[in-house]
């Protein structure tokens, strides 16, 4: 934070070095983002509600308002661990030491999905809203954290499909 006044300061002799302008002058206080690393955690938990809305918006765009919704989140995994299985399985014949080759795969696609669609939802973000960024002040690490959000509902719900593999 900083203080900035259109004529010299009058400190008060009571307080410490704290400023304090002369009677009948104005005082303009500017703020300055990012001022400390503590403070921009601080920003962060003050616009989590900025966060919730952004994710929410995202998530609904995703799974409500498309055709496929929920089922693209289950498709994508399955569809690429089947590939797998086929060429890592049965082409290359890659050892799988006694566990079922599909849910070996899946495991493995898993963490990997949910990293490049963070990575991939992340830097989209940043350009889908440039202009959101440009015209109020606010952590700019909402937007790729809403972005990752999305990711992370996606891996809970091919964490499912995980899970019913394994039974």
């Amino acid at each position: 934070m900083t203080l900035s006044l259109e004529s010299p300061l009058q400190m008060d002799p009571s307080a410490s070095a704290v400023p304090i302008p002369a009677s009948g002058e104005r005082a303009e206080l500017v703020i300055e983002a990012g001022a400390s690393q503590l403070g921009y955690w601080r920003d962060l938990w003050t616009y989590r509600e900025l966060f919730f809305f952004l994710a929410w918006r995202d998530i609904l765009v995703r799974y409500k308002q498309t055709f496929a919704g929920v089922a693209w989140a289950l498709i994508q995994p399955l569809m690429t661990t089947i590939v797998f299985t086929f060429v890592f399985g049965k082409v290359a014949e890659l050892p799988a030491e006694g566990v079922p080759y599909p849910v070996l795969v899946l495991a493995g696609i898993l963490p990997w999905q949910l990293f490049a669609a963070s990575l991939t939802g992340a830097g989209e973000s940043l350009l889908s809203n440039a202009g959101l960024i440009s015209k109020v002040y606010f952590p700019r690490m909402i937007i790729p954290f809403a972005a990752v959000a999305v990711a992370l509902v996606s891996f809970v719900i091919s964490l499912g499909l995980l899970a019913l593999m394994m039974l």
